[in-house]
């Protein structure tokens, strides 16, 4: 019987080989250097594996669908987070899933909450951002610091923020096949 770790690991490779050089909506990035750059971010910060794993892949809804690029542009809430929530609820447990899930929902919270912080979007974040709902009322901010995953999606969406610097050398998809294994259960 084959490993499902190992199965895993190939389909996030192969995901990323066929699709991750599409672009990343009007950022200067591609979703590959997106990914790369938020799973480093996350590693560097010493976050636990699942949540490097969870950086890689908070935005495979992205490489699922089939909407164009700029989906956004044209008014349209591709839900990215649900998608790429599903499909990894099919791999991992909720320590991946849960921050990747809930990272849209960390921005809408950040800009209720933290002066300066919508300021500091990038152009087309701020334009998901308004597809997505805006900032959090109080009552909804409330209960996204309920979440025992809203510390991680908070760390995440930093990583998620920070993670469009064209040009920036991070290691490959493959150096982060470890990391899976340890999220999937793998030690």
């Amino acid at each position: 019987m084959d490993d499902p770790r190992i199965a895993t690991a190939d389909e996030i490779v192969r995901i990323f080989a066929e699709r991750g050089g599409s672009a990343y909506g009007r950022e200067a990035v591609t979703q590959r250097e997106h990914a790369l750059q938020a799973a480093y971010l996350a590693r560097e910060a010493g976050a636990a594996p699942s949540l490097v794993v969870a950086a890689l892949l908070h935005d495979v809804g992205h490489l699922l669908h089939d909407l164009p690029d700029d989906a956004p542009d044209l008014g349209v809430d591709d839900r990215h987070e649900e998608l790429a929530a599903r499909w990894l609820a099919a791999r991992f447990g909720p320590d991946v899933v849960e921050p990747a899930r809930l990272h849209v929902e960390a921005k809408r919270f950040l800009c209720a909450t933290e002066p300066g912080y919508r300021d500091a979007l990038s152009e087309p974040s701020k334009v998901s951002l308004r597809l997505q709902g805006g900032p959090m009322s109080p009552e909804e901010a409330e209960r996204f610091r309920a979440s025992p995953h809203a510390e991680a999606a908070v760390i995440l969406r930093r990583c998620d923020d920070s993670a469009k610097t064209p040009d920036l050398v991070v290691p490959g998809v493959e150096d982060y096949l470890p990391w899976i294994e340890r999220a999937l259960g793998g030690s």
